[in-house]
C-alpha cells in the first residue's frame, strides 16, 4: 500500500475545488473525491461514488446532496452523468456484505470499490467523514467534505441519488414496505410494515430495529 501525503487545507465556506488544487500541487495527477449514502437504513446496499472533476470545474448549484431538494439532485445528477470530462464510478456493498462485516468496514469496502473502478484509477482520494484506516489508495479524511470539496459534493450526489433509485426499482417489487418514499430508513411506516408483513431479503438483519423483532424471513 502507497503511503499517504498529508494534504494540508484551509476550510472554504463553501464547496470549491481548494482540496483537490492543494493535492495537485502535491504530486497527485489524479485526485478523486468519495462520499456514501444509505449508512443508517435498515434496508438495501450502502452506496459509495468516486468523482474525479476537471481542474477548474464548475457547475452551478454543487453542493452537499443534504442541502439540496430530491429535484435538484436529480437534475445535477443528470448533469454530472452525462458529462464525459467527469470521471466517475458508484460501487456498493450488498445487504450480506454488511450483515457479514458490519456496516462501517462495508462502508469502507464501498468507498474502495468505487475509487479502484475510476478510469484512470485515483492516486489520491479526499473521503468524506472520518479517517479510513487502511484504504488501499493515498487519501484524506474531510470532516463535512461534502460541504468543503466539490468533488466530493459531486460524489455524495451520484451516491444519493444512485441509491434511490434502486429502492424506488426496489419498492416495485415490495410496494408494501414503501421503499421509495423511506428509501428504508427506519420510519414509523416503515417499522409498521415489519411487523405486518415480516422482513425481506434485502433488510439487514443485524440492525437492531430488524434483530429485535424476530420476525421470520419474508418475501
Amino acid at each position: 500500500m502507497k503511503k499517504s501525503r498529508k494534504v494540508e487545507v484551509e476550510i472554504p465556506p463553501t464547496p470549491d475545488m481548494q482540496a483537490e488544487a492543494a493535492a495537485y500541487a502535491a504530486g497527485y495527477r489524479h485526485v478523486c473525491g468519495i462520499d456514501e449514502a444509505g449508512r443508517g437504513p435498515l434496508a438495501g446496499p450502502v452506496v459509495a461514488a468516486a468523482v474525479i472533476l476537471p481542474q477548474g470545474y464548475s457547475l452551478p448549484g454543487l453542493t452537499d446532496s443534504k442541502k439540496l431538494t430530491a429535484a435538484k439532485r436529480e437534475t445535477l445528477y443528470r448533469h454530472l452523468m452525462a458529462d464525459n470530462s467527469v470521471i466517475k464510478c458508484v460501487a456498493e456493498a450488498s445487504v450480506q456484505e454488511i450483515d457479514k462485516l458490519n456496516i462501517l468496514r462495508a462502508t469502507h469496502l464501498a468507498m474502495a470499490r468505487a475509487a479502484q473502478g475510476l478510469t484512470p484509477v485515483a492516486d489520491f482520494c479526499l473521503i468524506d467523514g472520518l479517517a479510513v484506516p487502511g484504504f488501499p489508495l493515498p487519501s484524506q479524511n474531510m470532516v463535512k467534505g461534502d460541504a468543503r470539496s466539490l468533488s466530493i459534493a459531486a460524489a455524495s450526489i451520484l451516491a444519493k441519488v444512485t441509491r434511490d433509485h434502486y429502492m424506488t426499482e426496489l419498492a416495485k417489487q415490495y410496494p408494501q414496505y414503501g421503499f421509495e418514499r423511506h428509501a428504508g430508513y427506519g420510519t414509523k411506516a416503515h417499522l409498521e410494515a415489519i411487523r405486518t408483513h415480516g422482513i425481506t431479503i434485502h433488510h439487514r438483519r443485524t440492525f437492531a430495529p430488524v434483530a429485535q423483532m424476530e420476525l421470520p424471513l419474508g418475501v
